[in-house]
């Protein structure tokens, strides 16, 4: 089941692009969305750690 806090990310991408994505998710035992978290997950390593982690802002509470 979908955890409804998370968030809903819709891409278009070509049919050689897509084709390729799914090959490689396979090749690696991941679906085509496992694979896309993997490589986002790691661009965010590389990116914090060459520029420093990434900061989330804190939610301000309701009063």
């Amino acid at each position: 089941m979908r955890n409804k806090q998370n968030k809903h990310l819709g891409i278009e991408i070509d049919p050689e692009l897509h084709y390729k994505l799914h090959y490689i998710s396979k090749y690696y035992g991941r679906s085509a969305n496992g694979q896309i978290l993997y490589l986002i997950r790691q661009a965010i390593k590389d990116f914090e750690k060459n520029e420093g982690v990434i900061e989330i802002p804190k939610k301000k509470e309701e009063e």
